[in-house]
């Protein structure tokens, strides 16, 4: 009897001991092969969708913005990865103000960005030295708001960690280029549904400058995604909160949508 319970413990020992280290069941996966996951669970054709940016100065002041996105997989046609067109609809003296992104393939070619400010009447070009700049009063640089390849930044797994009760592949990032105004980021990744539960951005000296968090996860066409979005930034005191108020994937949405001409215009239709 006592060597059946010894064999019983030992069985018990062995099994918490493999499940504390298998990795989620994904043991032989690298950073990069995360981030892929990541990349690949949110991949969609195009999407639209509606949102409400507030944001907090270091007195607790808000601000809000209602804002519209559109956004379309080119899959590499002509080397372009995705577009995307954001409009802000209130408040009145900011609306019609937009941005209009096209993203690369091609790591090593600037991606373009226009902004369009309706007071001006002018389509401002960001140059590439501008891409580090904050966007509209947010924490979030015009490189932020586009989309990023997964090769742009090398991935190392850092381990395990649970965060706020969830567990997490913890993995670090790195800019291949060496002008990002990151100097790495830290993220938090969710297995099985694939979705970055969190990011710390560090800055040139490796100091914590921001930390995005990500919450309100649905499944929107089978995909996992944050319908809260929380960008603090340290430095300035300065937060942005992002939440999803309309959001529909692999619509129709047509290539004149991408256009420095529909830019111009301040809406689509």
């Amino acid at each position: 009897m006592e060597v059946e319970m010894k064999k019983v413990f030992i069985f018990f020992i062995t099994i918490i001991f493999l499940f504390s280290f298998t990795d989620f069941g994904y043991s032989q996966l690298t950073g990069r092969d995360i981030m892929v996951k990541v990349d690949e669970q949110q991949s969609v054709n195009s999407q639209y969708g509606k949102t409400k940016m507030t944001l907090i100065n270091k007195r607790g002041k808000k601000r809000i913005r209602n804002v519209l996105r559109y956004e379309k997989s080119y899959n590499g046609e002509k080397g372009i990865d995705t577009k995307a067109l954001i409009f802000f609809e209130y408040p009145p003296d900011i609306r019609g103000t937009g941005l209009l992104l096209w993203n690369y393939e091609d790591i090593k070619k600037d991606d373009d960005r226009w902004l369009y400010l309706p007071a001006l009447k002018k389509i401002r070009r960001i140059a590439g030295e501008s891409k580090n700049d904050y966007f509209m009063g947010t924490d979030f640089t015009y490189d932020d708001m586009g989309g990023r390849e997964v090769d742009e930044d090398t991935h190392e797994l850092l381990g395990q960690e649970e965060v706020n009760g969830i567990n997490c592949y913890k993995v670090q990032s790195i800019p291949v280029d060496k002008n990002d105004m990151y100097s790495k980021k830290i993220g938090w990744v969710i297995p099985e549904k694939w979705v970055v539960f969190k990011v710390d951005f560090y800055d040139k000296k490796g100091k914590l400058l921001k930390e995005l968090r990500a919450s309100d996860f649905q499944k929107v066409s089978n995909i996992w995604t944050p319908f809260k979005l929380h960008m603090e930034n340290f430095i300035k005191n300065h937060q942005t909160v992002i939440e999803v108020e309309d959001l529909n994937y692999n619509v129709e949405i047509g290539n004149q949508v991408f256009t420095t001409t529909t830019l111009q215009r301040g809406r689509v239709k």
